[in-house]
């Protein structure tokens, strides 16, 4: 499945379901077809998923053979800065609408 992120903020983001169910585990909130992020939640979205971010970053030091295909941060990076452009813009973040 698709998902498509949108904010007045910035432009859409699409993501494939496999990096969503990915992002929404690391934000502690469950999946559905449709919903939103208000401004209010974004400051605390944005810390969780760059906090994530940095983990990943660590993990892969510590490796011998990091993945590059599956960077965390760098599959992450747009929805990551469109949370950023709607907090700093305080624009809620939607999908599924």
């Amino acid at each position: 499945m698709i998902y498509q992120f949108r904010s007045k903020a910035g432009p859409d983001v699409i993501m494939l379901s496999d990096l969503t169910e990915r992002i929404f585990a690391i934000l502690g909130r469950q999946l559905e077809a449709q919903g939103i992020f208000t401004v209010e939640q974004l400051p605390s979205l944005i810390t969780l998923l760059e906090t994530a971010i940095l983990n990943d970053l660590e993990e892969r030091k510590e490796n011998d053979k990091p993945k590059q295909s599956d960077r965390l941060g760098q599959r992450a990076y747009p929805f990551l800065e469109l949370l950023k452009e709607s907090s700093a813009k305080k624009e809620p973040v939607m999908w599924g609408v």
